[in-house]
């Protein structure tokens, strides 16, 4: 779906016929023989004393926000060297290194994360044409869906609903107290609150919070239509990764859908559902096989329609916000989003120089952890550091000092509460992952 032009103050609707609502596990060692050794006695080391479990628990799929992993050659190496005799399991898994993270799929979201937060801060239109976040958080998470779904689906899909909702409960909890606080009464619709498969009521009050959960909502879709999507487009490849656009050009054309909640998911998913299969086709190593000619082709000739229309319907829209034309929004990510995932697999792009540099990398590290908590929680942020901000008035050194009128400090300012988000709340998505919970990830 796109994402409706704002300021922090100001919502603005989507245009005429789009009623969209803003906002391993291990596998054991070779066996080997017993040696013939007489009076042969092991003697485990103090760190082995511990029992070990009777069964190993399943590793948990990796979570929604999250990019893949991939197993690096040190990785592959300590698997593959055979452990000596009188060796215990326990030993050779402790010193088996985890699998490595791929920092290009890590960086991308999290300059995605970044982008939504200065683009809802200063409401710059360019910004989604400079970098199409929504675009390529659908690609990412198409990706993810398709190798988790190498495991049974109905696992898949539980496992996903459970890493979302409770983050999303807790957020909702606070959002629809406060709306009931200022004079708001919901009807049968709250049971959206609970499962956001349609866009949940709220009052204008709140509006610049609740606003943002399309996205949740139309991921939600994805995850659930995911498997039969994934068949179809493994029978045909190349024809269900261009018909993906067709959804689109008929909604655009030929028929707007109902005016109702599900004609507005019916847009957001017509909206991204290429960026979405494009992630199957990037997992199942579709896009590189293909010609680069071919592929670097057909990404600028669907950003080059993107921009035309967005520029050429200015005057129907109001402006060339992709966030506000739909079928713009859908073409221009289409090609930014493939040449970013077939660059990434036609030249193994994976950003491992990241890791040289620690604090960046821990700072990446933190953004794809807390993903779901910062898409969640930053409006509010923003929305708060506008009452803090006049508060800092009152304090005369503030005012000589603190470029207290600027948009930028208003920014730093919604960081900051940010972070204090991440610390206070991040944790949910921990308890939802079935991990231990930290304060920072």
């Amino acid at each position: 779906m796109t994402w409706d032009q704002q300021n922090p103050y100001q919502h603005n609707p989507y245009p005429q016929g789009y009623n969209g609502y803003d906002y391993g596990p291990y596998n054991g060692q070779q066996q080997y023989a017993q040696q013939p050794y007489p009076d042969y006695t092991y003697t485990p080391a103090p760190d082995q004393t511990a029992p070990l479990p009777l069964v190993e628990p399943e590793p948990e799929p990796e979570p929604a926000f999250e990019p893949e992993s991939q197993p690096t050659a040190a990785t592959a190496t300590a698997t593959a060297v055979p452990t000596a005799p009188g060796t215990e399991q326990a030993d050779v898994k402790e010193s088996t290194p985890k699998p490595s993270r791929d920092r290009y799929f890590d960086t991308l979201r999290a300059v995605a994360l970044i982008r939504v937060v200065t683009y809802h801060t200063f409401g710059w239109a360019w910004c989604g044409m400079v970098f199409p976040s929504m675009g390529i958080m659908f690609g990412l998470a198409g990706t993810l869906m398709a190798k988790s779904l190498e495991r049974p689906a109905l696992k898949v899909v539980k496992s996903r609903l459970r890493r979302l909702l409770p983050p999303f409960w807790f957020w909702g909890f606070f959002v629809v107290l406060a709306m009931l606080i200022h004079d708001w009464m919901p009807g049968w619709q709250i049971v959206y609150w609970v499962v956001p498969l349609g866009d949940p009521p709220g009052n204008a009050w709140g509006e610049q919070a609740w606003e943002i959960l399309w996205y949740l909502r139309t991921y939600l879709w994805f995850v659930l239509l995911s498997p039969a999507l994934l068949w179809i487009f493994r029978k045909a490849p190349i024809p269900v990764l261009l018909g993906s656009l067709a959804p689109i050009l008929v909604l655009n054309f030929v028929w707007s859908g109902p005016d109702n909640r599900f004609g507005s998911a019916l847009w957001d998913l017509s909206t991204y559902l290429f960026c979405w299969i494009l992630g199957f086709a990037h997992r199942d190593g579709v896009l590189q096989r293909m010609k680069p000619a071919l592929v670097v082709v057909g990404s600028l000739a669907a950003v080059g329609y993107g921009g035309w229309y967005a520029f050429s319907h200015q005057a129907d829209f109001g402006t060339y916000d992709l966030d506000e034309n739909p079928l713009a929004q859908a073409f221009w990510s289409a090609g930014f989003v493939m040449l970013l995932m077939w660059a990434k697999a036609y030249f193994k792009i994976d950003f491992a120089w990241l890791t040289r540099f620690r604090k960046l990398d821990r700072t990446v590290t933190i953004f794809n952890a807390r993903a779901v908590t910062i898409y969640l929680w930053h409006e509010i942020a923003l929305v708060l550091a506008v009452p803090l901000i006049d508060q800092m008035w009152n304090v005369p050194a503030f005012e000589k000092w603190l470029p207290l009128e600027s948009q930028w400090f208003m920014f730093g300012v919604g960081w900051i509460l940010i972070a204090v988000f991440i610390v206070a709340c991040g944790w949910v998505e921990d308890v939802a992952a079935k991990k231990k919970p930290k304060l920072v990830p």
